[in-house]
C-alpha cells in the first residue's frame, strides 16, 4: 500500500479525476467499492484506489500477477506511471524527489 500527495490546486475534483484517468490511461471502468474504486487490468490483478485523509493524497493498493510476460508487465507499469502523473500533479522524478525528502526527516 502506498500513500501519493496531490498538487496544491487538484484536490477539488479528486474523486472525479482518479474515475476518469483510471478510464483514460488503463482503458477500463472502475468498479466502485465502499472505500473507492478497483480495476484489473494487464499485469495487475487488482488495482485498488481511494482518497487519502483530508483528501490530499491517494492510496493504493496493488496485487501484480507474475506469470504476465514482460511486454504485459512493461505496459502496465508505462500505464500505471501515466496515471501518477495525471492525478497527483506530480511528475515520477518529482514524486521519487518528495519521498527521499519525507525518508530523511
Amino acid at each position: 500500500m502506498q500513500e501519493y500527495p496531490i498538487k496544491r490546486g487538484l484536490t477539488k475534483d479528486l474523486d472525479a479525476r482518479i474515475v476518469t484517468e483510471l478510464k483514460n490511461c488503463f482503458g477500463v471502468e472502475p468498479e466502485k467499492t465502499p472505500q473507492g474504486y478497483r480495476i484489473r487490468t494487464g499485469a495487475l490483478l487488482r488495482l485498488d484506489i481511494k482518497v487519502g485523509t483530508g483528501g490530499k493524497s491517494i492510496i493504493i493498493d496493488t496485487e501484480s500477477d507474475i506469470k504476465a510476460n514482460d511486454a504485459v508487465i512493461l505496459d502496465t507499469n508505462k500505464r500505471y506511471r501515466k496515471y501518477l502523473d495525471a492525478v497527483t500533479g506530480f511528475s515520477t522524478k518529482e514524486r521519487v524527489k518528495r519521498s527521499k525528502s519525507v525518508e530523511e526527516d
